[in-house]
């Protein structure tokens, strides 16, 4: 994935991170936390990417089918949706 794509998603992410923080800081129970754990997850991805595209690692054979990089990548994508879905649902339905 070029760097131009890599930056322009960081926007999205850094966004979703800041206001999951936001989130925890005013209140500070478990479904902020899972909001801001998924974000950082999301982070993660990021940062994968910014390695692949710099080429940085290379053990990690970034972009390859059943390579460890994959699998980061992979995990933390799942990870990171999973976890800020479910908090941001549970913490819509808990402020009513």
């Amino acid at each position: 994935m070029p760097l131009s794509k890599v930056l322009v998603a960081a926007l999205p992410i850094c966004l979703l991170l800041a206001g999951s923080a936001v989130a925890f800081i005013r209140r500070r129970t478990v479904y902020p936390f899972l909001q801001l754990l998924g974000a950082a997850c999301l982070l993660v991805v990021l940062f994968t990417h910014i390695c692949e595209a710099l080429h940085w690692f290379p053990g990690m054979r970034w972009g390859l089918e059943h390579s460890a990089g994959h699998y980061v990548d992979l995990g933390s994508a799942a990870t990171g949706i999973t976890l800020f879905c479910v908090g941001y649902f549970l913490h819509a339905l808990s402020s009513n």
